[in-house]
């Protein structure tokens, strides 16, 4: 995948963005819900949210881990079962949609159908089965969604930032300092590199992973990772005093949990909070040296995660190392809550 790197502010929309996917009702009512579906590598999730004072409330949310980019990496193709699994549960999406008389909303898919050759004829059977109009945009829209939906975690200060997203099939990192329109920040650089917890894990091989020499597996995916972020290191500024990191996505949301010994995963616990990054590094180290089975026996991640976290850890330690933050901001939300930022904001409501 080809990476992108900007110095300035990034647009509303990318140039020659077309609004394809979006299903409005004309004059909505003001309380008419607003709908939200990222269809990423590894998840397929969707938020459905009434605006309210400063804000919305959400009404209705689903996710399910997918796995649409298994094998991508080396075949270059979306395979019949993970298009499968996808367009399956697009279909409870599509039902909840309906169901909750959704007035205006914004479907996106990110790295995997952008990487493949099939990409464009799977997005053409979702909308026949499911009439779910999927847009595939740029890794530049997902880092801006993300930010927008975000932000607001941020710990206070005014020194740069930098806002990042673990995903499947990639990771993207902005560069944000204070001071932008609307109380947004400013966005002074970007970068998609192209490792996610999939893609990594795969370029690894599981054998790697889980054998007697996977403490050196995980110092190759680490360096994989560190090579990737590259000319984004070129861009950071040299002031190092005042920096804040944010994390979204199913990396840091997981490792916070443990971090916290949670029995089961609680946003409400999560989303917001404040990690050292020493913390941080000893747990992902931690679940690095252990086997599938000690993964596994962790309550927050399960065998649905234990195979794809150790490539979230290596990701997460290369962004560490160039980036050496006080603490980790976690953030349980993301795209799908800029995008419905994006859409009531539209329509003018405060948020």
């Amino acid at each position: 995948m080809a990476s992108h790197l900007a110095s300035a502010p990034m647009p509303d929309r990318p140039a020659g963005h077309r609004e394809r996917n979006r299903t409005a009702v004309a004059n909505p009512p003001p309380q008419q819900p607003y709908a939200a579906i990222d269809l990423g590598t590894n998840n397929c999730r969707l938020l459905i949210a009434r605006p309210s004072s400063g804000g919305f409330t959400v009404v209705d949310a689903f996710s399910r881990i997918v796995r649409l980019g298994e094998g991508l990496a080396s075949s270059g193709r979306l395979t019949q079962d993970a298009m499968d699994r996808a367009v399956e549960a697009l279909g409870v999406c599509s039902d909840k949609l309906r169901r909750r008389r959704v007035g205006l909303a914004r479907s996106v898919a990110t790295e995997a159908c952008r990487r493949a050759a099939n990409g464009r004829h799977f997005i053409e059977r979702v909308r026949e089965e499911t009439g779910i109009a999927l847009e595939i945009i740029a890794p530049q829209e997902e880092a801006r969604l993300a930010v927008l939906g975000c932000h607001k975690l941020l710990e206070p200060g005014d020194g740069p930032a930098i806002i990042f997203d673990i995903g499947g099939g990639s990771t993207e990192l902005v560069l944000v300092e204070p001071g932008g329109p609307d109380g947004n920040p400013r966005i002074k650089a970007w970068w998609s590199a192209p490792w996610g917890v999939v893609s990594l894990t795969e370029s690894e091989g599981r054998a790697a992973i889980e054998g007697p020499d996977r403490v050196a597996a995980y110092a190759r995916m680490r360096t994989r990772a560190s090579r990737a972020f590259d000319r984004f290191t070129e861009m950071l500024p040299e002031r190092t005093e005042n920096i804040r990191l944010l994390g979204t996505s199913g990396t840091v949301t997981t490792l916070a949990s443990v971090h916290l010994a949670l029995p089961s995963y609680d946003r409400r616990a999560v989303d917001g909070l404040h990690v050292p990054i020493a913390a941080m590094r000893e747990i992902s180290t931690s679940i690095a040296e252990m086997d599938f089975q000690g993964r596994s026996a962790l309550p927050c991640i399960g065998s649905e995660r234990a195979d794809l976290v150790v490539a979230g850890c290596a990701i997460l330690e290369a962004i560490l190392d160039i980036w050496p933050a006080a603490h980790l901001g976690i953030a349980d939300r993301g795209i799908r809550e800029g995008i419905l930022r994006s859409l009531m904001a539209r329509d003018g409501h405060v948020l």
